[in-house]
């Protein structure tokens, strides 16, 4: 059983999300829509009911992607966060979006006519060591110094006191 609510937002913070009920049919979508929609080769939509998705802080902007369906952002920093279809009563976070994405699994995949033919070897690269492990030109330290991503929860203040813009 997952704690509640599950909190995400977008990656400067100032768009922020509580989910008050568990996503359901959390799945991996392949489709061409999706891939540009989130500028990678796949999305991770989790679908939780409207009645249980609340915005805590800012305001979602929209894309309307066709039709039937809109894309929410965050109008700050541009981070995709949603997919709507207006009339359906569930409403699908990006599963990056959440504070804690591995609470979020996916059980299923769509879109598979369009899944990039590299998908299927992604366990076969390397890739166990930390980013920077090795850092020579020191970039670590000067990320930190200088990150603008909020942390992922509400427990602090944004930015943090000490922080300089």
């Amino acid at each position: 059983m997952t704690t509640l609510p599950l909190t995400g937002g977008c990656q400067c913070g100032a768009v922020r999300f509580a989910c008050d009920a568990e996503p359901q049919n959390v799945h991996v979508c392949h489709c061409r829509m999706c891939q540009k929609a989130v500028g990678g080769p796949f999305a991770v939509i989790c679908p939780v009911l409207k009645t249980a998705f609340r915005v805590t802080r800012g305001e979602i902007a929209w894309f309307r992607s066709s039709e039937l369906a809109r894309r929410g952002f965050c109008r700050d920093c541009g981070t995709p966060m949603i997919f709507d279809y207006p009339e359906f009563p569930d409403i699908g976070v990006l599963s990056g979006c959440f504070d804690q994405p591995d609470r979020v699994p996916p059980v299923i995949q769509y879109g598979n006519e369009s899944r990039v033919g590299w998908y299927a070897h992604l366990s076969e690269l390397p890739g166990e060591r930390p980013t920077y492990s090795e850092d020579p030109m020191g970039y670590l330290p000067r990320i930190k110094a200088s990150n603008r991503q909020h942390p992922d929860h509400d427990t602090q203040t944004w930015p943090p006191a000490d922080h300089e813009a």
